[in-house]
């Protein structure tokens, strides 16, 4: 099977919610499997010298009506959280520990705590929430977290998001096709493009 998909995104990001929704489908109709890699725009953001859309003046403004209108243009339920943005630290370190042991549960959580946040405004930047959530797939709460509190998984997160800086991932959601950047839920139709001819 050819390369997967490499699918970057912050668990504070909607536009990253969105891609998560699409991601997997789009892959697989070009036989692609897709590489899920929570990270953590914070950290990034230091180096890039950028800052979360809605503490930018004007634009955060415009950021703020633009959720809403993207999810209702890709169909999909949105509500934005009271508490936004958050640190997506404890949900990517549920993700990477189940990662460890089993990457497709590891993508349905993903996408249950995306839900969560921003369908049912529950914030997950809080550990607990994150435990109930992964209970809700059948994940033991006591397994869960000392799964977020190995030792092991925090450097696992820390070395994926310095792999996504070497990379030149800068924000959520951002895509990798066999070396090729893309970046934006609103590049996905490059991205289905670009995997059915290879490039242009």
């Amino acid at each position: 099977m050819a390369n997967p998909v490499e699918f970057y995104f912050d668990f504070s990001s909607p536009y990253g919610y969105f891609a998560s929704e699409k991601i997997n489908a789009l892959a697989a109709k070009h036989n692609r499997s897709v590489a899920w890699k929570p990270v953590l725009l914070g950290i990034i953001f230091k180096t890039t010298g950028m800052a979360p859309l809605p503490t930018i003046p004007i634009k955060g403004d415009y950021a703020v009506r633009d959720f809403p209108r993207s999810a209702r243009y890709y169909g999909l339920p949105f509500r934005h959280p009271d508490n936004f943005p958050i640190s997506g630290v404890a949900a990517s370190r549920a993700f990477y520990w189940l990662d460890g042991r089993d990457p497709a549960a590891a993508q349905k959580l993903a996408q249950a705590l995306y839900r969560a946040f921003f369908v049912d405004n529950v914030d997950i930047s809080n550990a607990d929430n994150v435990i109930s959530v992964a209970g809700k797939l059948g994940l033991a709460a006591a397994e869960v977290q000392a799964g977020m509190n190995d030792a092991a998984v925090k450097e696992r997160l820390r070395a994926e998001v310095a792999d996504a800086q070497t990379k030149g991932v800068f924000g959520s959601p951002y895509f990798i096709l066999d070396g090729e950047p893309f970046w934006g839920s609103d590049r996905m139709d490059q991205v289905d493009r670009w995997l059915a001819t290879g490039g242009w």
